[in-house]
């Protein structure tokens, strides 16, 4: 690798209607602007699976963005389908042939808020299809206030990897989700939660640079969140 490492992106997809009467991709630029502030070049990647590693050969990383969708069940083993889950299948499809192939690479992947169920997901994780039917006295994690305002604290857990890039046991995070990561998987682990006890990050030191962050870090809301990002483009480095 030569020059700044190429971040791939993935794009957010919405059928016609609102912005324009055609389908359309889209995605908030804070994704793009956090790679770049920590000395990467981002770059956007469409929904199209079969494609995957084309991309993946050129790039040098990929973050997996998060969205207002869910990850269908059935692909964790959950039969019934809550009446609250949203699917984007294409847009799944992609990005789990992404995520995928990345790790089969080892190459460095971020996952953010729905790019961390994700993630978990590719481990062989599960999910709580829905919070509040779940968690007793779950915290508001679909937070009232604007995203670019902490919603609540978590605990990172220490001797992780994501302890080590942020440096602190606490952050004060943002939260826009109704699902949360139920079990990481065999080999992945927690490493935050929140104070109701629902997952908040996981990881995977099976990899070089595997992580997953169930907040948005490219709001820069915490200390910690740019380090996350500038943690990215080091494992692309190392």
């Amino acid at each position: 690798m030569s020059g700044r490492p190429v971040i791939g992106v993935t794009l957010d997809y919405e059928e016609p209607g609102g912005y324009s009467k055609y389908s359309w991709y889209a995605l908030r630029r804070n994704y793009l602007d956090a790679v770049a502030a920590a000395g990467g070049l981002p770059v956007a990647l469409p929904h199209d699976a079969a494609s995957a590693g084309d991309y993946l050969d050129h790039i040098d990383a990929l973050l997996v963005t998060g969205g207002a969708f869910d990850v269908d069940p059935s692909l964790y083993g959950d039969g019934a389908r809550h009446t609250t889950v949203k699917l984007k299948q294409n847009r799944t499809a992609a990005e789990l042939a992404l995520t995928l192939g990345a790790l089969s690479r080892d190459m460095p992947v971020l996952g953010i808020c729905g790019g961390q169920q994700l993630l978990a997901v590719a481990l062989g994780g599960t999910l709580i299809q829905h919070i509040p039917d779940t968690i007793p006295d779950a915290l508001a994690h679909e937070q009232p206030n604007p995203r670019h305002e902490p919603g609540h604290a978590v605990s990172v857990v220490p001797g992780t990897l994501l302890h080590r890039i942020v440096g602190a046991t606490e952050m004060h995070v943002n939260s826009a989700h109704h699902q949360a990561v139920r079990d990481p998987g065999r080999y992945a682990i927690v490493n935050a939660m929140a104070a109701d006890t629902v997952i908040e990050g996981v990881e995977d030191a099976r990899y070089r640079f595997c992580l997953g962050v169930q907040w948005h870090p490219e709001y820069f809301i915490d200390r910690g969140d740019r380090r996350i990002f500038d943690a990215l483009i080091a494992a692309c480095q190392s």
